[in-house]
């Protein structure tokens, strides 16, 4: 189950395209910037227990100001990625009730290519094919679907909340 947390994490890292909340879509610049994961948002009455672990993971750690994956979109069209997800360390702490999650010293870093017009973004994954998806900016909020990613124990829903820097 932490790979697929662990997947989910490294996937939403890739994975963008962005709108704001009004018709006329966010400014192209709206994008530039350090974003970092912050948050899992669920609906309670329909999240599956992977939904449920990860936003636990996540506010546990957001709490820490630990973020397992930062995004930072350039103005030279470079995206630069670095996750930590693979090097989670998951435990109960010592009196049985709740999870120890030691904040990763280390992390992966990818860097690859992005176009964002406001609305949409495409990026190049490992494989070397454009990816879109659609994510939404708010002032310094960007949030995106789990459901657009087609992640396996993320399909009832729930949205990645990263936070501007």
């Amino acid at each position: 189950m932490l790979r697929k947390i662990c997947f989910v994490i490294m996937t939403a890292s890739l994975l963008f395209s962005c709108s704001s909340d009004d018709e006329k879509g966010a400014d192209a610049n709206d994008i530039l910037g350090t974003w970092d994961l912050t948050a899992l948002q669920i609906d309670e009455n329909n999240a599956t227990t992977d939904e449920e672990f990860g936003k636990e993971i996540l506010d546990f750690l957001t709490d820490q100001q630990c973020y397992i994956i930062t995004i930072t979109f350039n103005e030279d069209l470079s995206v630069v990625t670095e996750n930590s997800g693979n090097y989670l360390e998951i435990n109960v702490n010592q009196g049985g009730t709740g999870l120890d999650i030691p904040c990763p010293e280390q992390s992966d870093t990818d860097t690859s290519t992005y176009t964002f017009d406001g609305e949409t973004l495409n990026y190049i994954d490992d494989s070397l094919e454009t990816v879109t998806v659609t994510v939404q900016i708010s002032g310094n909020t960007m949030t995106v679907n789990a459901v657009d990613f087609g992640v396996d124990n993320f399909d009832t829903g729930g949205q990645l909340v990263f936070t501007k820097r």
